[in-house]
């Protein structure tokens, strides 16, 4: 029977209302899964940007259908108690990571956010762990490769094929701006998966960390060459486009591209925000910043000829790049060892209660690490 008596019942760490601070942490519904469905018990949650930007911005800039109160998080490992009709990839007691997809304007219901005990996935967006993995390394791949999944393989960013466990060699190149990042880690291994030779940035001191991802060339993105250094390293080279992580990817990456052969396409994993956030008329201050830097990056695009567009995670829910990834590529890549779970969870307590102050910390930034919480 699912888990639903009051001797068990399910708990969530709700946002409330806009700006709402701590995450209030209460009795949430036990919801059943419908047809494609299954409900997990969350063991590991991760901590993402968008998180605690929701939580201090509020939804007027993005996702602006989310009611309050609502549940948010999207990396989740856990334990399957539940499964839906028609569901027979996955039964009571596996082990899995999934996306839980509740802020996604088409679902758009905090049963499918997961900051909670008990989590309703897709099944398309959900990959079966192996035994080595544990639940708090598992938590921080959803987004992750999500996010740089759609930057990769959709139609209208960088249209890439698709990953594989053999990749056959394309003879072109990616730029990937950021490869430290959760996001960056992930589309090196991706783009390397799918046949591309990967230059990217990082610090110096996390060199041999994309090295070890499959990135052939790395630069450092604090130098001030660091632009025609990559222009000079790309003569020669067809590529394919970039994907650009983090404050000045975007101008960088066009700057790259408008010299250089092959697809002029950036995929942008970030948006122009103020960074840090500011303390005060956060709003309005995000807003314009973020109005401005897409402004410059139109008028870019009429001069050099790069092309532009943002990534936004909940597209591959329905395009068919979910399924690819969790469904098809991800298991087996894990279960054969040839896919990196990155970057390194730090955990941050345990609980519902610790997750507002695993939001806090994360807030103040970490380099190659993810903030995991163990429920």
């Amino acid at each position: 029977m699912p888990p639903n008596s009051p001797n068990s019942p399910n708990q969530a760490a709700w946002l409330v209302a806009s700006r709402a601070h701590p995450l209030h942490v209460k009795s949430a519904p036990y919801t059943r899964p419908r047809e494609g469905e299954i409900v997990i018990r969350n063991h590991a949650v991760a901590i993402n940007p968008v998180d605690w930007m929701l939580q201090t911005q509020g939804t007027r800039l993005m996702f602006r259908w989310l009611p309050y109160p609502c549940i948010l998080g999207t990396d989740v490992a856990g334990e399957v108690v539940e499964i839906g009709p028609g569901v027979t990839q996955y039964q009571v007691g596996d082990r899995v990571l999934g996306l839980a997809s509740g802020k996604n304007e088409a679902i758009n219901t905090p049963t499918q956010g997961g900051f909670q005990l008990y989590v309703v996935l897709a099944t398309h967006v959900v990959s079966r762990l192996p035994a080595s993995l544990s639940y708090e390394q598992a938590a921080v791949l959803p987004l992750g490769i999500a996010t740089a999944a759609c930057g990769l393989f959709e139609p209208n960013q960088l249209n890439l094929p698709y990953p594989s466990i053999n990749p056959t060699p394309t003879g072109q190149t990616v730029l990937i701006w950021g490869g430290s990042t959760s996001v960056g880690s992930n589309a090196i291994q991706l783009a390397t998966a799918a046949g591309y030779e990967v230059f990217t940035t990082a610090s110096p001191h996390n060199f041999d960390y994309v090295m070890g991802l499959g990135a052939a060339k790395v630069f450092d993105y604090r130098s001030p060459t660091v632009v025609p250094d990559m222009i000079a390293a790309c003569r020669g080279k067809t590529l394919a486009g970039a994907l650009a992580v983090g404050t000045n990817a975007a101008d960088c990456c066009m700057a790259i591209l408008a010299q250089c052969t092959g697809n002029r396409f950036v995929s942008l994993a970030s948006y122009p925000v103020p960074s840090p956030p500011p303390k005060y008329l956060t709003t309005l201050r995000t807003m314009i910043t973020f109005l401005g830097g897409s402004l410059s990056y139109w008028l870019k695009t009429r001069t050099s000829g790069v092309r532009y567009d943002y990534i936004f995670a909940t597209t591959l829910y329905d395009n068919g790049i979910g399924k690819m990834i969790f469904a098809d590529f991800l298991p087996r890549a894990l279960a054969e060892g040839r896919y990196q779970v990155v970057p390194e969870p730090v955990v941050h307590g345990k609980g519902l209660e610790s997750i507002q102050g695993a939001m806090d910390y994360q807030r103040q930034g970490l380099s190659a690490r993810k903030v995991v919480v163990l429920l």
